[in-house]
């Protein structure tokens, strides 16, 4: 084949391509406003602002220039392949897994230019303004053209890599190394994106064109607009993003209850949405002030959402996995084991750059609150310092050392209360010192999402798992390979059969979800009730699950467990991870039980169990509690096809309780005090008068907590439970409050209600505000409060303030 070295002869002459292509005019580019936005782009990509001569940025800049050399000195164009470990030529070209691979290859092969292009285009790499880089970079580029990107191509494999992977690092690239390219050549280049982007992949907000795909696909259509100075293609770019900005009821994008859903079925604020939330910023940035400028009303939305949506899943620098789909089964790959293990708080520091990015483009005063809250989480990470975090870009680094050196920003505290997010089944709890996160599913929400060979054993985590941090302890609790050691029977907060699942069960992209409806719950903004009607995926296993969040206790009942897989059925307490060494002191009812592993024990009519360092667990009446102490070992690759294989090995203390095979009726309760220390855990378990539990059936689920005011009861049927009186399915908390006043959330998680009843056996003597949906309500020694149609508010919380008597 003719190498990239010595093609493009002929080309010089085609200046009819350049010209159909808006490159006519390019000699007078470097006055017109594409080179501006050319600009900005490179400042975009390379940050700003930054000393390369002092840490964190010298050694990130030599990093870099190290991991180009060995790029460079490795690159080796053949036919097939730029790299010889990344072959992306596909001897049987269609969609299967394999075609992934050799996509893959292919988009990894642009990015792997696009590290050589920064190295070339940064201060001290070593490499910086090479002539020889720039030449390999150049040659490259033609080669990957030449041989596999280009407009004669048909693309197999993954969509994303030929629509948004490849360009996004093609068109980067083509920036930084603008004055390189002939007008032959970029020509060339951009002809391949219109073949695989056309105008027609943001025609229709639908399949793959949708939340954070859609702006991923703007991104690719502006730069190809800057690069080839259409102003059609930038606007369209700037247009199509107004199809991500307006609440979506269904499917993907963000929510008014500030869920962020794609594919679908997938909760994503963590991944997906991260992506959408740097990507708008990013376009933002370029086109602010420009005839491009976006200025549709509806992006006040996404700005909004940086408190509504994102904040409430941010915790010390980290985002939490439950909304992070099958991200967290990405730790080490078996391509690169130098590289750095994904994590929850890796994640979670390109979300807080993008919030300071994305504050250039909002208000004063939305700008100067957020870094105030970016300042707060990166403060308080101690577990993974922001600014030493190996894999976070250099312009991402540099907008958070710019928060940090900012004496006139003050750091924000981690905000408290409760958030549902009935649109993707999920719930966070945050009180001073603790945070703690709810997944579940539904008939409209996935049990897990698989997909890529990714996430194989995720089956359960919509199982009613139950994620909690401390403030300055367990940061790193699911950080530290908790994914590929812990058993995936066994999440914590769990109810579920051991009856063996194959990998991907259940199929890929969410494609499974529970045949129920009554998943949800209701909250004042401080406390909640919440719950889940499960049924196992893949499984007979049903059961009825309420968790009530209150101020330094979560208490978790089940009811009406039954199964017939002819497998025991487990409801999981606590799954710690302990780390490598596993040395926490383990504490049950005073005793403190054996440090070594493995070590395990029924712990017949425990009333209390105290892990050091962690927390503590009551059990009300006492209960049949098993406990063990494990060394348990994995790999990222048997999680993900494409993980490391090394061994891992994580220490954990694992208490739950055991339903038996085939339990029928079976039940749970415990409470969870994330903090706690020993005694005041045997304090909480020797006040019999602390906690009622007004009811734990299969038909209503509820508690009474005196000393708080608290009253919190799930309805799965109407029914009465205590002085609370339903006509039909829905959730119901009441708060009262020392001030003579009283909320009352009620919601119908079901979303099948015209009308509701509720009775309330209080003396009230006023209703002081409620919402639209109150059809009227009656006061006196009791209340009683009749809701009209419901099945319109999405499972939201209906709340209505009394004034007691």
């Amino acid at each position: 084949m003719t190498t990239p070295w010595s093609r493009r002869g002929f080309l010089t002459v085609c200046s009819g391509t350049a010209v159909a292509l808006g490159l006519g005019t390019r000699a007078l580019a470097a006055t017109d406003e594409f080179a501006t936005l050319r600009a900005r782009w490179r400042t975009l990509t390379l940050g700003e602002g930054f000393d390369p001569t002092a840490d964190p940025f010298k050694s990130r800049l030599a990093d870099l220039g190290t991991t180009a050399s060995q790029y460079r000195a490795t690159m080796a164009p053949a036919t097939g392949s730029l790299w010889p470990d990344l072959v992306y030529a596909d001897p049987d070209p269609d969609t299967d897994q394999e075609s992934y691979g050799y996509s893959g290859n292919m988009n990894t092969s642009y990015t792997r230019l696009s590290t050589l292009a920064q190295a070339y285009s940064q201060p001290g790499t070593g490499l910086t303004g090479d002539p020889g880089l720039r030449a390999a970079i150049v040659a490259g580029l033609d080669h990957l053209h030449d041989d596999v990107y280009n407009a004669g191509q048909t693309r197999y494999g993954n969509w994303y890599n030929w629509q948004i992977g490849a360009p996004q690092a093609l068109l980067d690239t083509c920036v930084l190394l603008y004055d390189a390219l002939s007008a032959a050549q970029l020509a060339d280049y951009l002809a391949a994106v219109d073949h695989f982007v056309p105008d027609s992949a943001v025609a229709s907000y639908s399949g793959t064109s949708t939340g954070a795909n859609r702006v991923d696909l703007c991104r690719v259509l502006a730069l190809r607009g800057v690069l080839g100075a259409s102003a059609a293609k930038v606007a369209l770019a700037r247009d199509a993003l107004s199809a991500v900005y307006p609440y979506v009821t269904s499917g993907d994008g963000l929510y008014a209850d500030g869920s962020f859903v794609q594919h679908t079925t997938v909760p994503y604020t963590g991944s997906y949405g991260s992506v959408m939330l740097g990507g708008l910023g990013l376009l933002f940035a370029l086109l602010a002030g420009s005839t491009w400028a976006v200025t549709d009303p509806n992006r006040q939305i996404v700005f909004d959402s940086v408190e509504h949506a994102w904040a409430p899943f941010l915790y010390n620098g980290l985002v939490m996995d439950g909304v992070a789909g099958r991200a967290i089964s990405r730790g080490l790959t078996a391509a690169d084991p130098k590289q750095i293990q994904q994590d929850d708080h890796l994640r979670g520091h390109p979300i807080l750059a993008s919030i300071v990015l994305l504050g250039q483009g909002a208000s004063t005063a939305e700008s100067t609150r957020w870094r105030a809250l970016v300042k707060g989480w990166m403060q308080r990470d101690y577990y993974s310092a922001p600014l030493a975090d190996p894999v976070l870009s250099l312009p991402h680094l540099a907008r958070l050392k710019a928060v940090q050196d900012d004496g006139s920003v003050t750091a924000v505290a981690e905000p408290t209360g409760h958030r549902l997010f009935p649109s993707m089944e999920r719930a966070t709890h945050r009180r001073p010192g603790w945070a703690a996160s709810l997944s579940m599913a539904d008939k409209r929400i996935t049990y897990y999402e698989t997909g890529n060979g990714e996430n194989l054993r995720g089956w359960h985590t919509g199982s009613g798992m139950l994620y909690w941090w401390g403030d300055t302890f367990a940061n790193g609790q699911y950080s530290d390979a908790f994914w590929p050691t812990v058993d995936p029977y066994r999440l914590p907060g769990t109810t579920a059969s051991r009856k063996a699942l194959a990998d991907a069960a259940g199929g890929d992209w969410g494609a499974s979800k529970p045949d129920v409806n009554w998943v949800g719950g209701a909250t004042d903004g401080q406390r909640a009730a919440v719950g889940q009607y499960l049924k196992g995926l893949q499984s007979t296993l049903v059961a009825k699950k309420s968790w009530f969040f209150l101020d330094d206790t979560v208490v978790c009942l089940g009811a009406g467990i039954g199964c017939t897989d002819g497998t025991a059925v487990e409801t999981t307490v606590e799954n710690r991870n302990l780390g490598p060494t596993g040395g926490a002191p383990f504490t049950v009812d005073g005793t403190v039980e054996p440090a070594s592993y493995p070590w395990s024990a029924t712990l017949t009519g425990a009333k209390w169990a105290h892990i050091g360092g962690h927390g503590g667990y009551v059990f009300p009446g006492g209960a049949a509690v098993r406990a063990l102490r494990e060394a348990r070992e994995g790999s990222w690759s048997t999680i993900n096809k494409g993980g490391s294989t090394t061994v891992l090995n994580r220490k954990y203390l694992t208490m739950y309780v055991d339903h038996g095979t085939d339990p029928v009726n079976a039940s749970y309760a415990y409470l969870l005090l994330p903090g706690a220390t020993a005694a005041g855990t045997r304090a909480r378990a020797a006040d019999p008068n602390w906690l009622t539990v007004l009811a734990n059936t299969d038909s209503q689920q509820g508690v009474l907590v005196r000393s708080l005011g608290f009253t919190g009861v799930n309805f799965w049927f109407g029914g009465t439970v205590g002085t609370l009186t339903a006509s039909d399915p829905c959730c119901v908390m009441i708060s009262e409050s020392d001030d003579g006043t009283a909320v009352i959330a009620v919601s119908d998680p079901m979303r099948m209600r015209t009308s509701l009843t509720l009775t309330w056996r209080r003396a009230v003597t006023a209703v002081t505000s409620a919402p639209g949906t109150l059809a009227s309500a009656a006061t006196g020694a009791a209340l009683t409060l009749s809701f009209g149609d419901l099945t319109g508010m999405a499972g939201a919380s209906q709340r209505v303030t009394v004034r007691l008597g």
